[in-house]
């Protein structure tokens, strides 16, 4: 898993239309404005293997967990806690914004081989599709 506190650090990730879409999502939570990974939040790049409770650990964010009775994916009472989970060609975008202000988690999914079947079929069920894939 990456985990991207840096806009420079983009470099790191080898999928060409993740780099791009975290490169976009860098300028546009930053709005003119100079990165500050304490007011801006974090991006994070799923990588093929990683089990989704490090990824909960690592974002502090639950994923397939609920906030209220802990309720898990695919149980009938299990209500999603993200902001947002959008769908793109390559991957999902999923952002959590835990608090009041403008600091904000963003994960990406990419839908590669190797990727937690559990996440990529909640991310599956609750995606809406991204503007991208909505425009003529």
């Amino acid at each position: 898993m990456l985990v991207l506190r840096d806009p420079g650090s983009t470099d790191q990730i080898d999928d060409p239309e993740i780099c791009s879409l975290v490169e976009q999502r860098f300028e546009d939570v930053c709005a003119g404005e100079e990165y500050d990974p304490d007011l801006h939040g974090q991006m994070i790049v799923v990588e093929a293997g990683d089990c989704v409770e490090i990824l909960e650990k690592e974002s502090g964010c639950p994923i397939l967990t609920s906030y209220i009775g802990n309720a898990r994916f695919g149980d009938p009472d299990f209500k999603p806690v993200f902001e947002c989970l959008e769908e793109h060609a390559f991957c999902y975008e999923m952002v959590f914004v835990p608090g009041d202000g403008d600091f904000g988690i963003v994960i990406f999914i990419p839908k590669t081989e190797g990727m937690d079947p559990e996440l990529l079929a909640m991310c599956a069920q609750y995606a809406v599709p991204a503007p991208e894939l909505t425009e003529p």
